[in-house]
């Protein structure tokens, strides 16, 4: 059953205070359903304090894109997500994974042990579980994991809500096999886009992503900066493959407002 477009946008703080502040209220008025932050310590406030503020300033839903598990316990992020859920009042939908490429170095930098991807899956499966048991019987904190291995494919289809892809240049037929194992289930199939034109979204792709390449594999990773192109596009990927949740960067929030607005019908 095709599930309804929705739209969330990453916005990681790139400014002084005032203006990402001014930025999260545009965004909140363009039609988009969810603001995401990712994680990047150091370089970023934390996830939580950012993401109570946006849900103080708006009423728009608020996200992780996503939490790394190998820089926090599992028990500290499931217990920073259920509190982030109970303080927005359900807004809250906890995006997970096991750690963007390179983290390893990241992990000796910040003197955190180095696991093998294997015991970032077991983090993963913990934090999970420790979030639903702190949710308790009345509540359920929506579940994103972004995964690209069979191993991580199949712990989404047990444990996540809406599942993304950790995608480069992989073209349109192999992505729509991974999202194959999706679309018989109840699981929301999201796809991040952090390049539009020639145009890269900081903190969603490496900064010296080539558009180019891209284009030329016919991957997903990329959208048409023409509005109508745009918009025919993700409704072809939805139709073929299954996608309803798309994720832009903030930098194109405004530009694709009217894109959003067709395809919701707000």
């Amino acid at each position: 059953m095709t599930k309804p477009f929705r739209f969330g946008v990453v916005a990681p703080l790139m400014t002084d205070v005032p203006t990402w502040r001014d930025r999260v209220r545009r965004i909140a008025d363009s039609g988009y359903s969810t603001l995401l932050v990712p994680d990047f310590p150091l370089t970023q406030p934390a996830p939580g304090p950012m993401l109570a503020t946006v849900a103080a300033l708006t009423d728009l839903r608020v996200g992780t894109w996503v939490y790394a598990s190998p820089l926090r316990p599992a028990w500290m992020t499931a217990w920073e997500a259920h509190s982030l859920s109970l303080l927005t009042d359900g807004r809250f939908e906890m995006g997970i994974g096991t750690g963007r490429p390179g983290i390893e170095d990241e992990l000796r930098d910040k003197g955190l042990p180095v696991v093998p991807p294997n015991e970032r899956l077991a983090q993963v499966r913990e934090t999970v579980e420790t979030l639903r048991d702190l949710d308790g019987p009345d509540r359920r904190t929506p579940v994103a994991m972004a995964v690209l291995g069979p191993k991580a494919r199949a712990l989404a289809a047990e444990v996540a809500d809406t599942v993304t892809f950790a995608l480069g240049d992989q073209p349109r037929a192999e992505v729509a096999r991974l999202a194959g194992d999706f679309r018989t289930g109840d699981i929301e199939l999201a796809l991040a886009v952090p390049v539009i034109g020639d145009t890269v979204a900081p903190h969603m792709a490496p900064p010296d992503t080539d558009p180019a390449p891209l284009r030329a594999a016919d991957a997903l990773t990329i959208l048409p900066d023409d509005p109508a192109a745009a918009v025919e596009e993700i409704q072809r990927r939805r139709e073929e493959i299954g996608f309803s949740y798309f994720v832009f960067g903030a930098d194109f929030a405004e530009r694709f407002a009217p894109v959003v607005a067709e395809l919701t019908g707000h």
